[in-house]
């Protein structure tokens, strides 16, 4: 059986520029970028619009579907035939043998071997139930009315009442530091059901501030996501008026193919690595959000991603420099 130089695992953005990286270093790598199921369970499948950088969202060209761009450039460009695309494939089971090589079999049971893993798989936030579907989260997600990450979007908060969607210590937190950095006139944390659970700290910080805390469920969201408006959040005994909200639930980490080979995870489930990405199993990187103690932003996992590859690029060229081959 064939053994390719890299197998990456995960089709977001660390997943993709990891193809990318390692291709234009001429080394030949897998692409499995998940099955349909796995691409819903993905950050970028429920928020399309990200603004790290305020604005760029108006070019129309050269950024647009940039993950699509690019893999249809490895699929047909001069490096063609070091890209290997495996659509609509996701790993469900990986091993390492002995011999140092990497044993991955597919959702339809396709088994392939390969030197070194890029794992790519991501996170997820968690999304608030309302009326027992996240649904109505979406349509203000993708809009940017409704975010995630405060490095990322919290400049929108100024000027504007915020409400905070969560019951932890760490969205009672989301609060303090938009509060504190923007000033907003107006923040309430709604809880959504679920009995508080604040430490001390962002207690005295909430009552400092002045938060408001609505601990009843959210039965309904109002506004106009068509002309980009977030009006208000409704329980059954209150009505919380809010231009702008963050979820606050924490994230899901999908570590599994990482703990299934046994690669040290820290507390919150995120994959220890070092500078470059390698992990306590030789010849597994990590990329992207999964990767743990990182920013996690998009720009931050093209960055580990292409750390990863040009690393694994070094170990293959080292390599080669010792194999009678090469030097005939």
């Amino acid at each position: 059986m064939k053994i390719y130089d890299v197998a990456i695992i995960g089709g977001g953005s660390a997943g993709v520029m990891a193809a990318i990286r390692t291709v234009l270093n001429n080394d030949e790598c897998l692409l499995f970028p998940g099955t349909p199921h796995d691409k819903k369970r993905s950050r970028a499948f429920w928020v399309s619009t990200v603004e790290n950088m305020p604005a760029h969202l108006s070019f129309k060209k050269g950024i647009e579907e940039p993950n699509k761009i690019s893999l249809d450039w490895l699929a047909q460009g001069p490096f063609a035939n070091k890209f290997h695309w495996q659509k609509n494939r996701g790993i469900k089971k990986i091993s390492k043998a002995t011999d140092e090589v990497f044993t991955l079999v597919d959702d339809k049971d396709f088994v392939y071997k390969a030197r070194y893993i890029i794992l790519c798989t991501g996170v997820m936030d968690v999304q608030p139930q309302i009326n027992g579907s996240i649904e109505p989260i979406f349509q203000y997600a993708n809009i940017q009315l409704i975010d995630y990450c405060l490095r990322c979007d919290g400049h929108h908060v100024l000027g504007k009442k915020v409400a905070i969607l969560g019951h932890t210590t760490g969205a009672a937190w989301v609060g303090v530091m938009l509060h504190e950095r923007y000033n907003c006139p107006e923040m309430t944390i709604l809880t959504n059901g679920e009995e508080p659970m604040f430490d001390q700290e962002a207690i005295d910080l909430i009552n400092r501030y002045g938060f408001k805390i609505v601990t009843e469920k959210i039965e309904s969201i109002s506004g106009d996501a068509k002309n980009k408006k977030l009006e208000a959040f409704k329980t059954a005994n209150y009505t919380v008026h809010a231009d702008y909200a963050f979820v606050g639930l924490g994230m899901i980490v999908y570590n599994e193919l990482a703990k299934m080979l046994g690669a040290n995870i820290d507390q919150r489930g995120f994959v220890i690595t070092d500078a470059k990405g390698l992990t306590s199993v030789n010849g597994l990187y990590v990329a992207g959000d999964l990767r743990a103690n990182g920013k996690k932003q998009i720009y931050t996992a093209w960055d580990t991603a292409v750390d990863s590859a040009d690393e694994i690029n070094i170990l293959i060229r080292r390599k080669k420099r010792t194999e009678t081959s090469f030097l005939s």
